[in-house]
Formats: C-alpha cells, structure tokens, sequence
C-alpha cells in the first residue's frame, strides 16, 4: 500500500503531463468543477500505475462535449442520457460524467437520472468507499467524504450509504464486491456481507450479460478463489453459477471421494500458478480458468455409490462439458469461449489412461487432434487437477505427463503434428477415384485421416494405393 504522499505524488503526475492538464484548466476556464474520480485515484494509493482517466465534474453533458470537442481528435456520446461523454486525447481516452443525483424507485432495474449539484452528493451514490475519492483539477485536493481512504488503507470494503439501500440502487454491486475481495485480497464489512446475504435473490433482476462480465473480472484477478468463495457463501453462486456450490457433495466417513468443492478451488489455484509459470508476461486467460472452474460440475449428476462402499463418476467428463455449455450459453458469453471450455471438461481425464499404460504414437496423436487449438491449456488443465497429498502418486503422475509432453514435441517436431492432415487432399481424392464433390469424398478424407493418425506420414504415392483399397473394398 502506498502512502498518501507518494500516492498523491502519482496523481500529480498523471494529471499534470498534457493533454489532460490542458482539459483541468479548459474546465476551470469555462467555470466547471473537475475531478479523478474512482478507479484511478484508488489505484494510487494501491501502488498500480493510473492508466484510465474517469473525471466527474459540474458541467451538463451538452457543455462537456463544447469543451472537450477543440481538444480532442474524436468524442463520443458512450452515454449521454446518463451524463457520459468519452474523448480522445492524443494517447489517452477519457470519460466525464456530470455529477449524477440519481433517484431509484426499487422496482426498475435502471434509475431515474437526476444531475447532481455537488461533487460530494456524487461521491455518495458510488459503490464503495475507496471508490468514493475525488482528485479535484487542477488543485489536486483529494476529497474523501466517505472515509474510503481509511477503508482501502484497512482494506475493508464497505458502501458509502446503507448497504442494503446501496444493494438495491443496482444488486450487481453484490458480485462487484466479491470480485474486488479477489482483485485486492480486502474483506467485506460485517453489514455488507450480511446484506449480500439477506439480499442474493436480487441479482437475478440484473441481465446475464452484467452478470458475466464481473465474473470474468473476478477470474481474471490474481485470486479468484476468494470472490468465489464469498459468492457461495452469500447465496449468489447458487442464483448466478449453481453449479459450483452444487460441488459440496457430502463426503462418506471413510472418505472415499474427495471434497470436490474445495478439489475444484484448488485446481483453480494450480491452474493459474501453472499458467504464470509458463506464461508470466501474458494476459489472464479466463477460458482456462473457466475450465478449471467448470471441470467437475458434471460429478453431482453422476456419483454413483458402489458395493463396498466405492464411490463412482463414471462419465463426468461428458456430462460436464455438455452442463458447461448450457450454463455458459445462460451467461451468453461466446461461441469461441464455450466451445473452448466445453473441449477442456471432456478432454480432462483421457491423459490418466496414459498413466497407467504408455500410449502408442497413434494414441498420441489422437489426443493432439482431439485437443486441437486447446492443447496448451489442456496441459494445464490436467496437470492441476492432480491435487493428492500422496506424494508418490503426485510425482508418478507429473513425471508421465512430462513424457506425454515429450512424446508431442518429439512427433510435432518429425511430423508437423499441428496440421493433422491425411497425405492427399479432397481435390487429389476426387481426382483419383473419379468422383465430384459429395458425401463420398468427406469419408474418404476421414479414412486417410485414420490413417494418417495410426502410421503417421506415408506419402502420397502410399496413400493413393490405400485410397485405391478402400474405394474397391467398398
């Protein structure tokens, strides 16, 4: 955490360098009050380099757009019936927004927009307190009439009015403040964890789309497993991904199955370090993490008690990934996405059979085609979902996917495994056989593909003949 000096010395630096020195004093110059609101300021004081510039100030939007439009190489009306207008200037993109008084009637999901007259009225109607402070331009005074900077400093989160009358201004503050607990590791403030609590049903009035937006940014924190755990334990997991906490299956006393709820936060954890290890400059990758998240959804449905007390998830893999893409489809997130994350669930287990036996080159090839564009993640997925504290076992496991990993560079290197393509092409089999485009020509390419998988590389010369074989023998 930074102190007050340093942190007010940052936002000096960063508001003072052109053009956004330039736009404090356009604004003073017209009369307006401006101000850093939110986001910016309290990432200085958390030591993280102020990139976004969101400015609130005394000005209608009409009057906004007049005096940044001379200013700016392009603006845009990103929100003007809430106040909102956007500008470039020169390397930075800002916002402002005029101060917002807004008034809720509790039945509507969006407010009525009522302009506000004072920064601190403003201040007041935010989220939470440490994102309630202000940097007023160009005197640069921080004005906290929350008491956000004592909080961020503490590192508790709490809102600026009641929680439960902030809650149902706008119920997506309840999934904001689990994903800022993962973001920077605060705590939630006894009332406004209860009111999440008392109040989870209301998320349900906020659209899948926000709804999926903060959970992809509570993924894509450094420890997701923290909102996540505050998301169950309030009741909003079982409203916006049941899901997860379906996961806490009763363990029998002998302890034949693990906890699988706290299995699957583990294997998340193990994902992520995986991923900065082999990754450290790389952006988050939510569809791994999302993997992780998801891999065993599919054992509720599935567990199975056997004779002598053994426990069973035969078929998880298949259940799962299918359970994924219904939940998925209900946050809307992509095509793309889904279909990632969907591969990753079915594809998780089929390495424990490599394990147990080593695979021929066939079989290895197989799993590369199967995985396609999802092998890197699938590496990753498979190895954190070994969680045992059986050291030996740990080790058997990681050491035989250290060979498969071998094995793949090794073929991908002699073969150009990637491509996974039969010796000869459809126009080359439609050439040989004689034959137009059809039906025919698809089953073809599927048989070299076999082929192809089974014997690696023959040729063309070779794989005419086979083709030959297999349209007579038809």
């Amino acid at each position: 955490m930074s102190s007050v000096a340093n942190a007010v010395e940052t936002l000096r630096l960063a508001t003072t360098r052109e053009p956004i020195s330039r736009l404090a004093k356009a604004f003073a110059a017209a009369g307006f009050e401006l101000a850093l609101v939110g986001g910016p300021v309290r990432d200085a004081f958390l030591e993280r380099p102020v990139n976004d510039f969101d400015f609130t100030t005394s000005a209608m939007p009409d009057e906004i757009e007049k005096i940044v439009k001379p200013l700016a190489s392009a603006t845009w009306d990103v929100g003007r019936d809430f106040g909102t207008i956007a500008a470039q200037l020169g390397d930075f993109r800002v916002e402002i927004t005029t101060y917002r008084a807004d008034s809720y009637d509790g039945t509507s999901r969006k407010p009525e927009v009522i302009f506000g007259d004072s920064l601190e009225a403003d201040l007041f109607r935010r989220d939470f307190t440490m994102n309630a402070m202000a940097l007023t331009l160009p005197e640069l005074k921080l004005v906290d009439p929350c008491g956000g900077l004592a909080d961020l400093l503490a590192g508790v989160l709490k809102t600026p009015i009641a929680p439960e009358e902030s809650f149902n201004d706008d119920p997506l503050r309840m999934m904001r403040a689990a994903r800022f607990a993962s973001q920077i590791g605060a705590s939630i403030e006894a009332s406004t964890l209860q009111a999440m609590t008392d109040m989870a049903g209301r998320i349900e009035d906020v659209s899948a789309e926000r709804v999926r937006d903060e959970l992809l940014r509570m993924l894509a924190s450094d420890n997701p497993r923290l909102g996540l755990e505050i998301l169950v334990e309030t009741g909003l997991a079982e409203r916006v991904l049941p899901e997860l906490p379906a996961l806490k299956l009763e363990t029998d006393e002998h302890a034949h199955h693990k906890d699988v709820y706290q299995h699957t936060l583990t294997v998340l954890d193990q994902a992520i370090a995986e991923e900065k290890l082999r990754n450290p400059r790389a952006q988050a990758d939510v569809t791994l993490r999302l993997a992780a998240l998801l891999h065993d959804i599919g054992k509720p449905a599935t567990r199975r008690f056997e004779a002598g007390g053994t426990v069973t998830f035969y078929h998880h893999d298949v259940v799962g990934a299918k359970l994924a893409t219904k939940r998925l489809k209900a946050l809307r997130l992509d095509k793309e996405t889904i279909t990632a994350v969907a591969t990753l669930i079915e594809l998780h287990l089929r390495f424990f059979g490599y394990a147990d036996a080593a695979w021929s080159d066939s079989a290895v090839r197989r799993y590369v085609r199967d995985a396609g564009a999802q092998l890197d993640r699938l590496h990753i997925v498979v190895r954190a979902d070994v969680t045992t504290r059986n050291k030996r076992k740990a080790d058997r496991l990681s050491f035989a996917y250290d060979d498969l990993e071998n094995r793949i560079a090794e073929l991908a290197e002699q073969e150009q495994l990637q491509a996974m393509r039969p010796d000869l092409d459809g126009e080359e089999i439609m050439k040989i056989l004689g034959i137009g485009p059809g039906r025919d020509v698809g089953q073809a390419y599927r048989f070299l593909l076999e082929v192809r998988l089974d014997e690696g590389e023959i040729g063309a010369e070779a794989a005419t003949q086979r083709l030959l074989e297999w349209w007579a023998a038809r």
